[in-house]
């Protein structure tokens, strides 16, 4: 049985939006789903250098509580999450215990997200 999560995080699930650019194309905005509240744990991190720029990439395991298959508030592979300023790309997602009470988000930090 898994140990309940320490839900004491508090982040903001964003969903991406195609928004017509006005040339025939289209941008990406990020419209703010909800506010839930995760167990937030750093897993990997790495460091590597770029042509003369160094640049760090950190991963995230983010437990929630679940929601169901066609709720809004479930995040998806090409959703996000934002701390403040931090973006945390959500790479996967699975079912964290056999009850579907939680759901586990695999993530990586950075401006890239």
């Amino acid at each position: 049985m898994m140990q309940r999560p320490a839900l004491n995080t508090e982040l903001v699930l964003e969903a991406p939006e195609r928004v017509p650019d006005g040339g025939g194309g289209f941008a990406i905005t990020w419209t703010v789903v909800g506010t839930i509240w995760a167990d937030m744990r750093s897993v990997s991190a790495r460091e590597r250098v770029t042509g003369v720029r160094e640049s760090s990439r950190v991963t995230h395991r983010i437990i929630m509580r679940s929601a169901s298959a066609n709720s809004p508030r479930r995040p998806t592979s090409d959703c996000r999450f934002r701390q403040g300023d931090r973006i945390f790309a959500i790479r996967g997602i699975a079912q964290a215990d056999q009850r579907n009470a939680y759901l586990t988000c695999w993530t990586e930090e950075g401006p890239f997200a």
